[in-house]
């Protein structure tokens, strides 16, 4: 695991970032334990950007990030995320693997750009001559693990087209492996809720995800 000299120096660069730029940045470390993904965040700055604190559930990114082999993850920077409420947040991500080249940590920095987009929107306004479009990422950082699951799971049936009682079983199938990908059923009992949510039993669901 990372060790407390590299945490400390990290809140350290965390606390330089923040007051720099002020209470719409948040910057978040997890550690990184599959064991007890509920629990990956150990330091926070500027918590409210996210309403999450010390010992809060991860995001979706650390969740897929969990699933992921190691050597496959690649820093990112200045990608577009939303809060549960809806704000868009400019993020940047960081990951800390150890001698074996296993994760160990993520460094983040969320900021909530809703002063600055409302005001760039006041000024469009007054120079656009035709509508422009924006797109955001889907990317969610929620209040909370259980949050996140059931934004997993809407997610899941947006992505079939049709309701779960109009499901087949390959549309369930189709829902639930995408649930596993993005990591769901790293979080305590999520089996119990989307074997419940998609009327199977738990062994079914096991076979789904294959």
């Amino acid at each position: 695991m990372l060790s407390e000299n590299n945490v400390e120096f990290l809140r350290q660069i965390g606390k330089a970032i923040t007051t720099q730029f002020g209470e719409d940045c948040e910057v978040v470390i997890h550690k990184v334990d599959s064991d007890d993904a509920e629990h990956s965040i150990i330091y926070i700055e500027n918590g409210h950007v996210t309403a999450r604190h010390i010992g809060d559930g991860p995001s979706q990114i650390v969740l897929e990030t969990l699933k992921k082999d190691p050597e496959e993850l690649q820093n990112r920077f200045n990608y577009l995320t939303r809060t549960h409420d809806g704000r868009v947040l400019k993020s940047s991500t960081i990951y800390f693997k150890n001698d074996e080249g296993k994760l160990d940590g993520i460094f983040s920095i969320n900021f909530d750009t809703s002063s600055i987009f409302a005001a760039e929107n006041a000024l469009h306004k007054l120079t656009a001559t035709s509508e422009e479009e924006t797109t955001t990422d889907n990317s969610l950082i929620p209040k909370n693990v259980n949050q996140l699951l059931d934004e997993l799971i809407l997610e899941s049936v947006r992505i079939v087209g049709k309701p779960v009682a109009l499901m087949t079983k390959e549309d369930k199938v189709k829902s639930i492996q995408f649930l596993n990908k993005k990591g769901a059923f790293l979080i305590t009992k999520s089996g119990d809720k989307v074997a419940k949510f998609f009327n199977i039993s738990k062994y079914t669901l096991y076979n789904y995800i294959g």
